[in-house]
């Protein structure tokens, strides 16, 4: 497709991991034309760096109630039972739709001389459920997907290309009940606002790690969904529950580097600088508790100790069974002078996965009429208080399919607006300050890790507000005043997320799952979700 300002199509999908694409081909081989807009290049997304694998029922002792159960607990008391039960029954047929399109998960022969998938353990789930392609399962998947979309004809993919915002029916004058007509996005390549024309348009942007000075995630994941949708009148939910991953590397050279939770599924301990264990002193599950209950034990026992960090170590297993189950790693540590099979690896934990997100219903349908939200950028009420491991790829593959059979029904009743207005930078300048997006962009992620991070407090989330808001006139400012850049996007969708992660940790008067605060260490009684509308 050539460079042109404006780009019309059935749906518009913005974001390209497993939630977009996978809902992209379900789209176009049912002949609707789709444009995928990727914020970086296709390989630079959260699916491609996943590492454990995908949440699944195929083993005969294991059973989708358990799978419900597993995920409830995990949860705390805040998922929602009928979304938790219609991700896990459809959890089976929708990664054997992956497993058709190409995906190649590990397998190993049984004792009755039978190839089975080989299916591992992590924390939280009471049975081995996870398909995974040795340590990187993202890859596999994320690869598989980007062949089948990129030659498909009814797909056009367009990279480095970051939305801006939202069209709605309302913005540009159009009578009738308010839905969306498309969307602003900045070309990197050519530096300039296109306009895209859709019938639906679909977020599957990821999440917002990014708004803390250490992740796991990839640079891309600035809330950039969740921030349009709010712009654009759209509720949230839950976003108090940031979940932090309790074993990321920590080495100068690999900030954010994660050791996937199947390190300690297939044994592997945490321990001490000195040596000893300390998961059993905090829940008698150990290693295999939960995230949430993990990462606060190792912040814990860092901030006890005043150490910058713990250690993870499987070096008591068999090297070759190491190696062959955990291959990347290995490599990976290997460049960094670390032996797996040998060393005690040095971890903290790191802003991982965001639980809440733009509240959706089970066809991952907005407040706003014709947009969708899919993946980590949504609510869905799956994870609750706390994320169970590897149900993250499995949301964004049913609410792929599960959207798509939606748009589906969808498509046939709308019609495109007519052309839409181009965007105006007539009254803006090009930037000689660019310093400032910079020390704003560091100011953030530093008070955001320190203030609403894994332990909180409500003098700590006020003044994180008063602080938000200073960076929010001056971002507005900025952004009213000066041509676009990709920074000046992702500070100024970060802010505002920053905002409503503040918001709904101070709504929250309790200590729950991801959310712990000194000043209500306990439970309420009947806990609901945190909602908030624009």
């Amino acid at each position: 497709m050539p460079a042109r300002s404006e780009y019309v199509s059935d749906v518009l999908i913005i974001g390209s991991g497993a939630a977009g694409l996978s809902l992209a081909l379900r789209l176009a081989s049912s002949g609707c034309k789709v444009v995928v807009l990727s914020k970086e290049l296709l390989q630079e997304g959260a699916t491609f760096y996943a590492q454990g694998g995908i949440a699944a029922v195929f083993d005969e002792t294991d059973s989708i109630a358990s799978h419900v159960n597993d995920t409830l607990i995990a949860g705390a008391g805040l998922c929602d039972p009928q979304s938790v039960e219609f991700i896990a029954s459809n959890a089976r047929h929708c990664v054997q739709w992956l497993i058709d399109q190409g995906v190649v998960f590990d397998t190993e022969t049984s004792t009755m001389g039978k190839e089975r998938y080989h299916l591992t353990r992590e924390g939280g789930h009471s049975h081995r459920r996870i398909l995974h392609s040795a340590d990187t399962t993202g890859k596999a998947v994320q690869n598989t997907l980007i062949s089948k979309t990129t030659t498909h004809p009814n797909i056009c993919v367009k990279e480095r290309c970051n939305a801006v915002d939202l069209i709605t029916s309302s913005k540009i004058g159009l009578p009738g009940t308010k839905r969306v007509v498309g969307a602003y996005v900045w070309n990197r390549e050519l530096e300039r606002v296109e306009t895209f024309r859709t019938k639906a348009l679909v977020l599957a942007t990821g999440g917002a790690a990014k708004v803390y000075q250490y992740t796991t995630n990839p640079d891309i994941s600035s809330g950039d969904g969740i921030a349009m949708a709010w712009r654009a009148g759209c509720r949230v939910a839950n976003l108090e529950f940031n979940q932090f991953h309790p074993t990321c590397l920590f080495h100068p050279s690999a900030r954010n580097f994660l050791l996937t939770e199947a390190l300690r599924g297939e044994g592997a301990y945490l321990k001490r600088p000195d040596g000893s264990r300390f998961m059993f002193d905090f829940d008698p599950r150990g290693e295999l508790a939960p995230r949430d209950v993990v990462a606060r034990a190792i912040d814990h026992e860092m901030k006890r100790l005043g150490t910058d960090c713990m250690y993870l170590d499987i070096s008591h297993k068999p090297a070759d069974f190491v190696i062959q189950h955990f291959p990347m790693i290995y490599e990976k540590l290997l460049s960094l002078d670390i032996n797996l099979t040998t060393d005690k690896i040095p971890i903290l934990p790191a802003a991982h996965y965001t639980c809440g997100g733009v509240m959706v219903d089970q066809h991952g349908r907005t407040d706003l009429d014709g947009l969708y939200a899919i993946g980590e950028v949504s609510y869905t009420g799956l994870h609750g208080a706390n994320r169970m491991a590897s149900n993250s790829l499995l949301e964004c593959l049913v609410y792929g399919w599960s959207a798509a059979q939606d748009i589906l029904t969808l498509l046939p009743r709308e019609k495109l607006a007519d052309k839409l207005p181009k965007w105006d930078e007539s009254r803006v300048d090009n930037s000689d300050e660019r310093v400032i997006i910079q020390h704003n962009w560091h100011e953030l992620r530093l008070f955001m890790w320190n203030y609403v991070g894994i332990e909180r407090s409500t003098k700590r989330l006020e003044r994180a507000l008063r602080r938000i808001n200073i960076l929010q006139q001056e971002v507005n400012e900025y952004y009213a005043n000066f041509r676009l850049s990709n920074n000046l996007l992702e500070l100024r969708n970060l802010v505002q997320v920053a905002e409503l992660i503040v918001r709904c940790a101070m709504e929250r008067k309790e200590s729950r799952g991801l959310h712990y605060t000194l000043d209500y260490p306990n439970q309420v009684s009947s806990p609901q979700p945190t909602i908030l509308a624009p």
